[in-house]
């Protein structure tokens, strides 16, 4: 198929080709050896079984969740899908950093996601339930989310990457948490997130959120905030 455009009032044919509607272009072209004219599709065209179709999202779509990743495990999809939300109070860590994500499980479509808040009262839970349940939307899921306090959250659930993460974002990771209600608030040595001194000392019992606390670091002078063991 070929189209007229008229220049200067003089016509000229235009070589620029129109695909029909419905049909896509072919490996190594439609148009190979012939003339340009009214398009006649092939037999295999017709019949829709013309393996060497290109399908403009041939390359787009590969590895995308909808595409390349379209024949993962929903299990695995809704897990991947929640596990990317991210603490709203430390931006550097998903909840399957903090290890508050405890499990994820599909049954029929829905996707529900068990959360554990990591202290009573801790104001982010909300806002962590509403982007669990977004994220499980966004990837093809009904969502439910269920909040699960018991067993309570513990520091030590924190994983070897998130403690990596929290460090290289200036907050130092919690230690190892004690047996003691003390843990919470008790004295503890420190190492800067900045310079690795055990030289710190604590400013404040509370830091930017209540779940930290407000340290400086004698070697290099520099404040941080220590996650606060539990």
């Amino acid at each position: 198929m070929v189209r007229s455009v008229t220049s200067h009032g003089k016509g000229r044919r235009d070589s620029a080709l129109l695909w029909p509607a419905g049909h896509l272009p072919h490996k190594g072209g439609d148009y190979t050896g012939r003339l340009a004219g009214a398009y006649s599709p092939t037999p295999e065209i017709q019949a829709g079984i013309d393996d060497s179709m290109i399908s403009p999202l041939e390359g787009e779509m590969a590895g995308r969740p909808e595409g390349g990743e379209k024949d993962a495990a929903p299990e695995e999809r809704a897990w991947q899908a929640a596990a990317s939300v991210v603490d709203p109070e430390i931006p550097c860590v998903t909840i399957a950093d903090l290890g508050i994500l405890r499990s994820v499980i599909v049954n029929g479509g829905v996707a529900t996601a068990e959360v554990t808040p990591t202290y009573s009262g801790c104001p982010a839970v909300l806002a962590i339930e509403l982007s669990v349940a977004a994220a499980l939307s966004g990837a093809g899921f009904e969502p439910a989310v269920k909040r699960v306090m018991s067993p309570p959250w513990t520091t030590d659930w924190i994983t070897a990457e998130g403690r990596t993460k929290l460090r290289a974002f200036g907050i130092a990771p919690p230690e190892k948490a004690e047996n003691s209600i003390r843990a919470l608030f008790g004295e503890t040595t420190v190492t800067c997130p900045h310079c690795g001194s055990g030289a710190t000392e604590r400013i404040s019992g509370f830091g930017s959120t209540a779940c930290k606390a407000l340290y400086r670091c004698g070697a290099c002078r520099e404040p941080f905030d220590y996650f606060k063991c539990i």
